[in-house]
């Protein structure tokens, strides 16, 4: 009888009142997901962010029940925490989601049902609401619910049924996830003070640094053009990442153009960054007056990483409302990977024949800005290296994305290690009275 129904409106707003916490969440919207095979279960994902908890001495009695189970639609919200309360298995085989044949003869679960048992932790959860089909109905609602969170924690939503007969059911409508200031998920809030501070930190540096420019304007050789450049960029980026995350905190919705010119403007900079830095290397403005016929192959390196950041940041960034991972896939990670790598050994090698070179014509006064130069690019690289392995270290040991809450030091660490490395060629490249010489 249910084969024939095509449609299910669900609309669940998780409006969650944390009054005395720091960090948002967003607004998942459901345009006509479609259920997907999971184990013995059929699933459509609505969520996942961490949440922080709410004043406990609100008025519990306008929340709605913790458990209803009245029909072959779920929708269920659980901690992280609480993943092993959910599915189980008759003899210790496969977990299962749905209660089976076997489950409903010990009399642990209902046929059909989702298996589920009271978390140990979180009293009340995991919740879970049913709603059925009536019998001419194509399609049906989820009443409004509203869930108080008690504990913070990594909370997921998932819409699951049992019943292999609705496989053409999708999910239409959906859900607001709301912490104390507005809609910011718990992994990204941290982030838009920073971008905040951030910004300021550029507006510091940019008073330092077009004030030695204006003042010595006649004496600013290309390569500090090029430096002015990567300043105002940063500027532009840092702006833009705050005002993306506080359009975000305010509606609940990640705002797509903000977004593009971010990424873009920030892809922008790091392709100029490299660049300046190879140039530097290769003596450009110092010991040489131009690359000559180098400078179509740095171009041409700059413009591919250029394309590959680009696609890599657009893929990750734009759109993404939920505390998952980066979910960008090894094709976009990998060019950009290599590429850095490039440019990294091009430097280098770059240096070391910049350096032989003033060393040889006994150019003290570059010979020493080149050694400081390079060591503050040898540092830079070495807290690289370790900080990509304490990436890989935190990536691999938070599988279910327990660590939100420190989640956002990792993307903020790169922030700060290129603004430092700035203010580094900042300091030893300001325009001065004797640029020219």
């Amino acid at each position: 009888m249910l084969r024939r129904f095509n449609s299910i409106t669900a609309f669940l707003p998780l409006i969650v009142f944390l009054l005395c916490a720091r960090i948002e969440a967003s607004v998942h919207e459901y345009p006509g997901e479609r259920f997907l095979s999971k184990g013995n279960a059929l699933v459509v994902h609505g969520g996942s962010e961490g949440l922080y908890s709410s004043i406990p001495n609100l008025n519990e009695s306008s929340l709605p029940d913790s458990f209803i189970r009245s029909g072959p639609i779920h929708a269920i919200v659980f901690e992280v925490d609480d993943r092993e309360a959910i599915g189980g298995s008759a003899y210790g085989g496969q977990r299962a989601v749905c209660c089976t044949a076997d489950l409903a003869k010990l009399g642990v679960c209902t046929q059909g049902e989702i298996i589920h048992r009271p978390s140990t932790n979180n009293l009340g959860w995991p919740r879970v609401f049913g709603v059925s089909f009536d019998v001419d109905k194509v399609e049906t609602i989820l009443p409004p619910r509203l869930i108080q969170i008690t504990k913070s924690g990594m909370y997921n939503l998932y819409f699951i049924h049992c019943d292999p007969n609705l496989k053409e059911v999708v999910v239409k409508g959906k859900t607001i996830w709301k912490n104390p200031t507005g809609y910011l998920p718990g992994r990204m809030a941290p982030l838009m003070n920073f971008y905040g501070f951030m910004s300021l930190g550029f507006v510091v540096l940019g008073i330092f640094w077009f004030s030695q420019y204006a003042r010595y304007w006649r004496e600013v050789l290309p390569l500090q053009n090029c430096v002015t450049l990567v300043i105002t960029l940063g500027m532009f980026e840092m702006a833009l990442w705050y005002f993306d995350y506080a359009e975000f905190n305010e509606t609940g919705v990640r705002p797509t153009g903000i977004t593009v010119w971010a990424v873009t403007f920030g892809t922008m900079k790091r392709t100029v960054s490299w660049l300046i830095i190879l140039m530097v290397s290769m003596g450009y403005g110092v010991v040489r007056p131009t690359l000559g016929g180098l400078t179509s192959k740095v171009l041409m390196l700059g413009a591919t990483f250029f394309v590959a950041s680009e696609v890599l940041e657009l893929v990750e960034n734009v759109g993404a409302i939920s505390d998952l991972s980066g979910k960008a896939r090894l094709f976009f990670v990998l060019p950009v990977a290599i590429l850095d790598a490039f440019f990294i050994l091009w430097i280098f090698t770059s240096l070391s024949s910049t350096l032989n070179k003033l060393q040889a014509r006994r150019m003290i006064a570059k010979l020493d800005i080149y050694r400081k130069f390079t060591n503050a690019l040898a540092v830079a690289v070495i807290v690289s290296v370790g900080w990509i392995c304490y990436e890989l270290y935190f990536k691999s040991n938070d599988v279910y994305n327990e660590q939100w809450q420190n989640a956002w030091i990792i993307p903020a660490f790169w922030q700060v290690l290129s603004f430092s490395l700035l203010c580094a060629i900042c300091a030893l490249w300001a325009p001065s009275q004797n640029s020219m010489r």
